[in-house]
């Protein structure tokens, strides 16, 4: 018995190699999926029990689940700016979410991870949702992406009315492939639909060169869309059938992967670009046991449901909980592929070696959480959450809307600075900063450190570290 368990590990151990050989002869291919404003337990294996999401379960199965995985920030653009570079938003300038025609963007001098990955000849794809600036300078064909096929900007926005500014009257929504305007949307329900059929088109047509897919669903966003096939399938409404149909699209591109014998070959990151927006209720997503949603720099606001699936490579049905953001993708991705990191300085580590178990332990001493422009609100150390006293919105325990009208926020403000355990209070219910003054003034230091870097407009403070963000004249 003993001599046949020594053969299986040593098999496995071959296989192993040959895996990573491959890896080096050619690197793996990357696919990112992005969803809009979707809660933390809006995905089974995170604890919905009222929408069914039987691909996203099964790839968490066949991967890991990050349950401490942080967006870059709790709003459109920003976030996707840090997923994009590996940097704090605010240090490129980016700050909540680009209006239609704004003439500012994510600046062509910073490199993303499609500009980085064609330096190694990826392909690059972008289905779905950019919102990183929709002059023709900032568009994705001038940011590294080969194929493009999407919205501008959230699908609640359509460009300035001559009078009345930004109109957010949900629709007409200009439709882009490459950089033309292929159509006017005036009903969304089939667009998760095209964004899945153009992905699993984009897979075919490069299964013989690596490539980065990045599919940004502008859903569940409101207003909430699904395609007849999914409408009236779950028990929580329109907006359990919207992830529903992003739950199926996410088998499609899985299954494409498979039928084009690419799926021990491709790395597939699933999460969402912050948390529900809480005001829209029932059509809002659920950041249950967390508090509050988008908008805010508490658990709910962005901390999102994240898994990884490589076959083969990383080892399956392993749960990990130690805190990781956006902004480690990209140096991730680098080592996996051996792309050249950008020149310019990016904020984001290598957390490889804890995808894979090696590692147990954060090469980020901490992680910082910004909002409104350049304030600093809280800070993740180890299982600690410090909050600096600020003004945050809320709905103080009233229900959201109904039908797709939102109720208005409260705001509330923190007077003192507040501590949470989030090892034993996940919910941030008790303020322990006056139990653990050693810890408070430990994070205070490090809250001092990234002020001088990037800046705090709460103590009027300029940081040293930040680059402009991109502005049409």
């Amino acid at each position: 018995m003993k001599q046949r368990l020594l053969l299986i590990l040593l098999l496995l151990s071959i296989l192993s190699c040959e895996r990573y050989q491959a890896i080096e002869e050619r690197p793996p291919n990357v696919v990112l999926i992005f969803t809009d404003d979707q809660g933390y337990q809006d995905v089974g294996s995170f604890g919905a029990s009222d929408i069914e999401t039987p691909y996203l379960d099964q790839m968490a199965a066949e991967g890991i689940k990050l349950t401490d995985f942080y967006a870059a920030q709790a709003v459109c653009s920003a976030s996707r700016a840090g997923l994009l570079t590996g940097c704090y938003p605010n240090r490129l300038g980016v700050h909540g979410a680009f209006m239609p025609d704004s003439k500012k963007g994510l600046n062509p001098s910073e490199t993303t991870l499609a500009e980085m990955l064609k330096e190694i000849d990826y392909k690059t794809g972008i289905f779905g949702k950019w919102h990183l600036g929709d002059h023709p300078n900032f568009m994705p064909l001038k940011q590294g992406f080969d194929e493009y096929f999407g919205i501008p900007y959230s699908n609640d926005m359509w460009p300035l009315h001559p009078q009345q500014g930004p109109v957010f009257n949900f629709g007409p929504l200009p439709l882009y492939e490459n950089e033309n305007i292929i159509d006017t949307l005036t009903n969304q329900s089939m667009l998760t639909t095209r964004i899945t059929e153009r992905s699993v088109d984009f897979i075919k047509e490069n299964k013989d060169t690596p490539f980065f897919l990045y599919i940004a669903h502008p859903q569940p966003h409101v207003p909430l869309y699904v395609s007849n096939k999914f409408k009236g399938k779950s028990k929580r409404g329109l907006y359990g059938d919207v992830i529903m149909e992003i739950d199926w699209s996410v088998g499609q591109v899985l299954a494409a992967l498979k039928e084009q014998g690419l799926d021990e070959d491709t790395l597939v990151i699933f999460t969402s670009d912050n948390g529900p927006w809480l005001s829209y209720g029932e059509h809002a997503g659920s950041a249950y046991p967390l508090r509050e949603g988008k908008g805010t720099a508490w658990e709910g606001g962005q901390r999102e449901p994240c898994i990884i699936r490589y076959p083969g490579i990383i080892e399956p049905g392993r749960v990990i909980d130690v805190p990781m953001m956006a902004i480690d993708i990209m140096p991730t991705i680098a080592y996996l592929t051996g792309a050249p990191l950008p020149a310019n300085k990016i904020d984001g580590k290598n957390v490889w070696d804890i995808w894979t178990g090696e590692s147990g332990q954060s090469p980020q001493e901490a992680y910082y959480f910004y909002y409104h422009v350049n304030e600093l609100h809280g800070i993740r150390y180890g299982k600690w959450k410090l909050y600096y006293p600020h003004s945050y919105r809320s709905l103080n325990g009233k229900p959201g809307g109904k039908g797709g009208i939102p109720v208005d926020y409260e705001y509330n403000t923190i007077e003192t600075v507040e501590l949470y355990d989030l090892s034993a209070d996940i919910g941030e219910t008790t303020d322990v900063a006056a139990q653990h003054p050693d810890v408070v003034a430990k994070i205070q230091a490090l809250g001092d450190a990234i002020r001088a870097e990037l800046g705090d407009a709460l103590t009027d403070t300029e940081g040293k570290g930040t680059r402009p963000i991109g502005v049409v004249e």
